[in-house]
């Protein structure tokens, strides 16, 4: 637990000088991203956003999973967020393996079986479109007006916009 006590030290030294602490808790930007959790995203300094502009959700390969949607109803409905983006990346590590023999190793090792999909995928654009549709059927979502998709390119910053 090394690593967690000096992120807990930082924490604390930061806190001398925190002055986010009067944010209101919809963001001000008033769009939600969905996003993956690979460290390499720093999805503030890519879109120039800073705290308490939008609402950020990041998953394994920024799958738009059930839990991803009632963070976005959520976002949505109670905190007033009207757009939406979805942004998978290149070189995403959900890409390198099967879904399948995930479950089935998980399974060997615990004797129980995954309840959830792993949410593998073998071409990045095409999965950011699944997340998209996903989004456009879901009932929970009251604005699908303003959903789009997006690349991150890891090695040369680039975002580019998947189209349906």
């Amino acid at each position: 637990m090394v690593v967690i006590d000096e992120l807990i030290e930082r924490a604390q030294a930061a806190s001398v000088s925190f002055n986010n602490g009067n944010l209101p808790a919809p963001p001000a930007r008033r769009v939600a991203i969905v996003t993956c959790m690979d460290a390499r995203i720093d999805v503030h300094a890519i879109f120039g956003l800073q705290p308490g502009d939008a609402h950020v959700i990041r998953n394994a390969g920024g799958a738009v999973t059930d839990d991803a949607i009632r963070s976005l109803a959520i976002s949505q409905r109670l905190l007033g967020t009207e757009e939406i983006m979805v942004m998978h990346h290149t070189e995403c590590g959900m890409m390198g393996f099967r879904g399948e023999d995930f479950a089935r190793q998980l399974q060997d090792e615990t004797g129980i079986r995954p309840g959830w999909a792993v949410e593998t995928f073998t071409d990045v654009e095409s999965d950011v479109r699944q997340s998209l549709a996903r989004i456009h059927a879901s009932p929970f979502l009251g604005r699908k007006d303003a959903v789009r998709g997006f690349v991150y390119d890891v090695r040369t910053g680039r975002v580019d916009e998947v189209r349906p």
